[in-house]
């Protein structure tokens, strides 16, 4: 898990994604690819942009914690395999995800009260 600001994930984005923008959440798997079989028990990175998720949290008037911990399941369901990216039922699966995991979460730490992220 990495925070980091908008021209830090921008970088990522860039080079490991093509796309020339900052973003919210990027994962970064280790069972996949070259380096695979010496992953271990790791599933990944997940890196956050916390100046992203301050500006969601302002304009959804949402506690950062919220959009954070929201981020931070997003990013690791990717890592687990799921997507939200051109398939509406892999995508209804993966914020269905979300919401039990969150509500998983807010149970154990009340204070997150978390809100799933809205993404597209």
């Amino acid at each position: 898990m990495a925070w980091v600001d908008d021209e830090a994930i921008r970088a990522l984005n860039s080079r490991w994604l093509g796309r020339d923008r900052a973003t919210d959440v990027l994962s970064f798997p280790m069972r996949e690819g070259p380096f695979a079989e010496s992953a271990g028990a790791l599933l990944g990175d997940v890196v956050v942009s916390l100046e992203t998720a301050l500006r969601m949290a302002r304009r959804r008037r949402a506690s950062p914690d919220r959009i954070v911990a929201h981020l931070l399941v997003h990013g690791v369901l990717h890592l687990l395999g799921h997507d939200h990216v051109g398939n509406a039922a892999r995508r209804n699966a993966m914020r269905a995800e979300e919401r039990r995991l969150l509500r998983r979460a807010a149970a154990l730490v009340p204070a997150l009260g978390v809100t799933p992220r809205r993404s597209g």
